[in-house]
């Protein structure tokens, strides 16, 4: 469904309104993914610090003429596919047993428009069906493409807290009819100064990318929030086994959001929750997804036991 730009400002800014009124305060991660944000994302992925990308990467270019193997034909269907490069190894894979249908799912049209023109070069014998939208909109769609696997890559799994979770994996298992797969891309369990320097990488992109949200809360709510003033944070929780993100307010500032004629008060010191990645243990993640009907088939890994891809089956 078609969202007019002013329907999406006023909801971007009771959202800012709603985190920055909160105890601790936080911003919903989606709005870090702006044109900008976008932009600094692929730059980050590209940074010797930061291996989840390049890590899943080499697990799908190794492990997925496997996969055909093990569902048969099927329409591939991407949650937030994004430029969809990853998905290259998959893709390739089906296209040398079937013709394939896939179906990419982001809030970007430029990204899906960008997928799509790139893939029907690349892959001919690929039929792109692009779908803006969110992940909610997606799950009818599973239905209409059965027999299909939905692919769910890059640990974005790892950006929803618990309740989240929870809630993501009711409506998948609503969505996909018995015999239908998933395959789960996921970030496992390491080493704490491993993670750290994924995300606090020496070339200060992922601080720039995190700095970003504010920019954008200044272009488009009417803020003036200086950029100078703020600290990128981002440290393991053991505890949760999770990396979490912060901007940190080194002087205090004035948060103006114009849609809404607001104003919120930052102090000095406060620290602004904008991101989460949680980190997983494949035995922990598989018990839990059986309880949704989602059996593990097959399990993918590099060497080092970094990364993992997980083929579920939807049964009963």
């Amino acid at each position: 469904m078609a969202t007019s730009k002013t329907t999406g400002v006023q909801e971007f800014a009771r959202d800012v309104v709603l985190g920055l009124s909160d105890t601790p305060r936080w911003l919903p991660c989606k709005y870090l993914y702006d044109a900008r944000g976008s932009e600094l994302f692929e730059l980050i992925t590209a940074q010797p610090e930061y291996y989840p990308t390049r890590t899943e990467a080499s697990i799908l270019e190794q492990y997925a003429q496997e996969l055909p193997k093990l569902t048969g034909a099927v329409s591939l269907i991407e949650l937030g596919s994004g430029s969809s490069v990853k998905t290259d190894h998959i893709l390739r894979a089906y296209e040398l047993v079937q013709s394939v249908e896939y179906v990419p799912v982001d809030v970007s049209r430029a990204a899906i428009e960008d997928a799509r023109d790139r893939l029907g070069r690349e892959f001919p014998n690929v039929t792109v069906k692009g779908v803006v939208g969110t992940y909610e909109e997606a799950f009818p769609l599973i239905r209409d493409h059965s027999p299909a696997m939905v692919l769910f890559l890059g640990s974005t799994l790892g950006n929803f807290n618990q309740a989240e979770s929870l809630i993501f994996w009711r409506r998948v298992s609503r969505g996909l009819q018995a015999g239908d797969f998933f395959l789960l891309g996921v970030d496992l369990v390491k080493e704490r100064a491993i993670l750290e320097a994924a995300y606090n990488d020496a070339a200060g992109v992922t601080s720039e990318f995190t700095a970003n949200l504010f920019g954008r809360i200044n272009r488009e709510l009417g803020a003036d929030v200086d950029p100078t003033a703020l600290e990128h944070v981002a440290q393991y929780n053991a505890a949760w086994q999770r990396m979490e993100m912060f901007v940190r307010f080194n002087r205090t500032q004035r948060v103006r959001v114009d849609p809404l004629d607001m104003d919120l008060e930052i102090a000095a010191g406060e620290q602004i929750m904008i991101e989460i990645s949680r980190k997983f243990q494949l035995a922990n993640l598989e018990t839990f997804l059986d309880c949704f009907g989602l059996e593990t088939v097959a399990t993918f890994t590099d060497d080092r036991r970094w990364f993992g891809e997980l083929l579920l089956k939807k049964v009963g």
